[in-house]
């Protein structure tokens, strides 16, 4: 797959979302089990969220992730226990596309650091994962995840 890398501006966004460690291979139940919690509280505060679901890496210790599941909310709500309020910072981002099943996820990766390389972009040290699409309805190759890493400076 080629990959359109590209430089956007982004307001800051506030969030709700649970953060732990795991390992990667844990990911898809770790995540199916936040989202289902986050989506219950916020019933609970009569709430939607305002985009698609992320995930947010700060660390790239496959075995020992520290991650963040979440939602993008509409204004900064209280957090519940493991669910906190956060915030994906604004400022300027270095953003791809990718298009297939969330194992290949890297060499988006791979793209986006070649780019920010080339054009001399420093990232803040947070991947964001958003997922586009619904991976219980859409097939592997067709899932979307846009990769975002928020720029220093």
């Amino acid at each position: 797959m080629t990959y359109q890398c590209e430089l956007t501006e982004q307001s800051a966004q506030p969030t709700l979302a649970i953060r732990t460690r795991a390992a990667v291979q844990d990911l898809p139940q770790l995540f199916g089990r936040a989202y289902s919690a986050l989506m219950q509280y916020l019933g609970e505060l009569g709430e939607q969220p305002l985009g698609a679901p992320f995930g947010a890496y700060r660390n790239m210790d496959m075995q020992n992730l520290d991650v963040e599941a979440g939602f993008p909310v509409a204004r900064k709500l209280a957090g519940k226990g493991e669910i906190q309020p956060g915030e994906i910072p604004g400022g300027k981002w270095a953003v791809t596309l990718h298009v297939g099943p969330y194992d290949q996820v890297s060499a988006a990766y791979d793209a986006l650091g070649q780019w920010m390389k080339a054009h001399n972009y420093e990232p803040i040290g947070v991947a964001y994962e958003m997922y586009l699409n619904d991976p219980q309805t859409t097939p592997p190759q067709e899932l979307q995840t846009k990769v975002v890493f928020p720029l220093k400076g």
